[in-house]
């Protein structure tokens, strides 16, 4: 038999064969991403042991599903430095032109596909929920690219796919230390 939870918003997640504590939905559109369908998974997630999991997980859903491509828009100049701070990095590859002949921001959106969403809860720090777009993009190939927002409202986290969801657990420091993750509280979301 299979196991089944419910969520209010999005209906039914199924437990993944290979992972238990993992619970996948149907493909659904993504208001954000130009209304692309995409899974959604709730990750780390043991019923038994968090009950306000699927509560807090749809509050965050639904704030997430609120965002539009204005949003979108207004978060390309962090993805576009990303993306230069990692040519940057590796220096000159000819592969990499078209990416270095952006002249508008917005444009880094056709470099990127994404794959997925996970949404869990931060095991350090303030054990919130966040949810993680999980992508692929031109100039990261092994590592990809997530956009982390906390409790779906603000990006709090752009980096390559390395299991953090903020700065401060991947670098090992205060909440207050990482820069998107501190404006969480002070930066009210664009409507």
């Amino acid at each position: 038999m299979e196991n089944v939870i419910k969520s209010n918003i999005i209906g039914e997640f199924k437990q993944d064969e290979t992972f238990s504590d993992w619970w996948k939905s149907s493909a659904i559109e993504i208001p954000f991403l130009d209304n692309l369908k995409l899974e959604i998974i709730f990750m780390d997630f043991e019923p038994e042991y968090d009950r306000t999991f699927i509560q807090e997980a749809d509050q965050s859903l639904t704030n997430f599903l609120k965002l539009t491509t204005n949003d979108r828009r207004s978060i390309s100049g962090l993805v576009f430095n990303n993306c230069m701070n990692f040519l940057a990095d590796v220096g000159f590859d000819e592969a990499d032109e078209a990416l270095r002949q952006i002249k508008n921001e917005n444009e880094i959106w056709k470099f990127i596909q994404p794959t997925e969403i996970y949404i869990s809860r931060r095991h350090s720090g303030d054990n919130d929920i966040y949810l993680q777009i999980a992508c692929e993009c031109d100039w990261e190939e092994e590592h990809g690219l997530q956009l982390v927002f906390r409790q779906g409202k603000r990006l709090t986290r752009i980096s390559g796919q390395d299991g953090h969801l903020t700065e401060a657990d991947a670098y090992d420091k205060p909440d207050s230390e990482d820069e998107l993750l501190s404006k969480f509280n002070t930066i009210e979301l664009n409507p």
